[in-house]
């Protein structure tokens, strides 16, 4: 058996005494409801004490009794299709509906989902303060809304907002049955996409002023939540981190953002701005609404490339549009100013971003075009080991004669090695370096004489 498939058999075999409970409690509500009987309430043993990622997870969240159950209640479905459709239909065999129990079936799941009436019967049965209690401590109390954890689905106008599905994000649906993190995929839902890099510190060739500047970046990753609420700060200092990065292409920006990431033990997302910005009035604003709802209580590090696009200067309003594009700014710098991690903007030009942004800034890092110094260290660690240069060339005269970023490095040296392998050479022959530069310059509208 794999380790995967063993790893969810794990996890998914903890859940028979869960479910069990949930059962049990179920039948008493109907019972109680429906007989003459005063049956006795269940007993809840201490069912997270167990070392699945779901009893890891109510520990460490400190989740009570409540909580402990409206997990159970949203997550049984994606296990046991037909959990709650075959507790109703046991216990009424001649059919019949029941709506007090809630529930909806989907467009492909044919089975009962439950919404919040769900959720109040089961916890709080038909007694009016009781479900009151319930409903008001849930939705505005418990981590599990507060943190996305938990969503009650937006209804039609008009109908009973608890007639809404009880979702359960799809991430913790994944953790507690296989054991295994989902990373969020890129989808109009979440215009953002993961971004690694198997490269180190080392590997970043940067000025000592801007290498200085990153460091205090990795510092606030590093010991914000000690400054917070170790020591107090946490009402007079914001949460939150907002760092512009400008250069031109091909400096570093993009690796920077990677490397703090990899480092501090946080994913890095770029979003995607082409997938955010719409020219229907108002979308803009909602696809930005999604990511960093998505965002807000994740540890993670949202880096938005090419900014300008979105974080641009605001114009005058001559025109609808303008008034709306405006609008899009001052949405975005309430978002923004609002979201506890780091925000990384990427700029070529400083001078693009609204200057309503800069002023809120923590830090602006200045990426500059590489020294002949910075250059010379960036052929040299780029150069595959111990295949030689041809002797006309050197990395000295390379580094002299071509004032080019590390992004450019790294494109010509691809291109000479493929050509020095597909002709069968032992050395990369000038020939191929030299074109590889033509080719560089040439993408970037320039011309060069060598």
């Amino acid at each position: 058996m794999k380790q995967q498939e063993q790893s969810a058999l794990i996890q998914t075999s903890h859940f028979d005494e869960k479910f069990s409970y949930l059962k049990e409690l179920i039948f008493y509500r109907l019972k109680k409801e429906f007989t003459n009987e005063e049956p006795p309430f269940p007993i809840f043993n201490n069912i997270v004490n167990d070392d699945s990622e779901f009893s890891q997870f109510a520990k460490s969240h400190q989740l009570d009794y409540d909580e402990i159950l409206v997990l159970l209640i949203a997550l049984v479905p994606h296990i046991s299709p037909n959990f709650y459709t075959d507790i109703i239909t046991d216990f009424f065999p001649n059919g019949g509906e029941f709506p007090g129990f809630g529930g909806v079936k989907g467009k492909n799941h044919r089975g009962i989902i439950p919404t919040g009436e769900t959720l109040l019967y089961i916890l709080a049965g038909k007694e009016t303060t009781s479900r009151t209690l319930v409903l008001d401590r849930m939705l505005h109390n418990s981590v599990l809304f507060k943190n996305s954890i938990l969503e009650l689905e937006s209804v039609p106008y008009g109908e009973p907002f608890m007639s809404g599905k009880i979702i359960l994000n799809r991430e913790f649906v994944h953790l507690f049955l296989t054991g295994k993190e989902l990373k969020p995929q890129l989808s109009q839902e979440f215009p953002a996409s993961l971004i690694t890099t198997k490269l180190n510190w080392e590997d970043l060739v940067l000025n000592t002023k801007t290498l200085t500047e990153v460091r205090e970046i990795e510092n606030w990753l590093a010991y914000n939540d000690i400054l917070l609420n170790d020591w107090g700060m946490h009402s007079k200092i914001k949460p939150g981190y907002r760092v512009l990065f400008c250069g031109v292409p091909g400096t570093g920006k993009t690796l920077t953002a990677s490397l703090l990431g990899k480092y501090t033990g946080k994913d890095v997302y770029r979003v995607d701005l082409s997938m955010v910005v719409s020219k229907y009035i108002g979308e803009t604003e909602k696809n930005l609404s999604k990511l960093f709802d998505k965002s807000i209580n994740k540890d993670w590090i949202l880096f938005f490339d090419e900014a300008d696009s979105i974080f641009g200067k605001r114009t005058n309003v001559r025109d609808a549009h303008d008034k709306y594009a405006n609008q899009e700014v001052s949405y975005l710098l309430q978002r923004i100013e609002a979201h506890p991690g780091l925000i990384i903007l990427a700029s070529n030009f400083k001078n693009n971003i609204d200057a309503a942004f800069t002023r809120r800034f923590h830090n602006i890092v200045e990426f500059e075009a590489p020294s002949y110094e910075e250059r010379a260290v960036l052929w040299r660690n780029n150069l595959p080991k111990g295949i030689q240069l041809e002797d006309s060339l050197t990395v000295e005269e390379l580094a002299k004669k071509f004032s080019i970023t590390g992004s450019n490095i790294v494109n010509i040296i691809h291109y000479a090695c493929l050509k020095t392998l597909a002709n069968n050479q032992q050395e990369i022959q000038r020939q191929y370096i030299l074109e590889g530069v033509k080719r560089e310059y040439s993408k970037e509208g320039k011309t060069i004489n060598i």
